[in-house]
């Protein structure tokens, strides 16, 4: 029972998850290259995995239907990508975007890189594109209040809601839910 005028506190059990895990200057291994390596999985939220790139969800998503897309060679920097991997990761963005459109109809996007620890990248050493789908009224007061995002859906949900919008872009899928 809380005493009178004490707020009940907001509860977001995935921000451990993020805070124990792998941070930038970790010894540990790259998470994006052991995804990459295994291949189109849905415990690693893996949505379709080609030879130079694959997407998966954000664990730690901004919005419902955050992707991530990158490629599968470990570097930080666009300009050291060759031709055919910078056209890959650029192809399969473009795949992205449009599967997000299909499964969820953002009213818009947020589409980008972060390179570099300054400019926001919470895994500097691995390049990687964020898709973010929009909607009118999708944020609120809670970030900056609670420091808490409101996430209308869990990711096994929307993984096997975006699952089959990736059917027509070539490359290894996880089987569709």
């Amino acid at each position: 029972m809380s005493n009178e005028g004490e707020k009940p506190p907001l509860w977001a059990p995935w921000r451990m998850e993020y805070i124990l895990g792998h941070k930038p200057g970790d010894a540990r291994e790259c998470i994006f290259c052991t995804y990459s390596t295994r291949g189109a999985k849905r415990e690693d939220l893996v949505l379709v995995s080609q030879p130079h790139a694959y997407v998966c969800l954000n664990r730690y998503p901004f919005a419902s239907a955050h992707l991530l897309v990158m490629p599968r060679r470990h570097t930080a920097s666009l300009e050291d990508l060759g031709d055919e991997e910078y056209a890959a990761l650029m192809a399969l963005l473009r795949a992205a975007i449009a599967a997000v459109k299909r499964a969820v109809r953002p009213e818009g996007f947020n589409v980008g890189f972060n390179l570099g620890k300054v400019a926001g990248a919470g895994i500097a050493e691995h390049l990687h594109a964020h898709v973010v789908p929009r909607w009118a009224g999708d944020t609120n007061f809670m970030p900056v209040l609670a420091d808490v995002r409101v996430m209308p859906e869990h990711l096994d949900a929307t993984w096997a809601k975006l699952r089959p919008c990736f059917d027509d872009v070539p490359g290894e899928k996880a089987p569709a839910p």
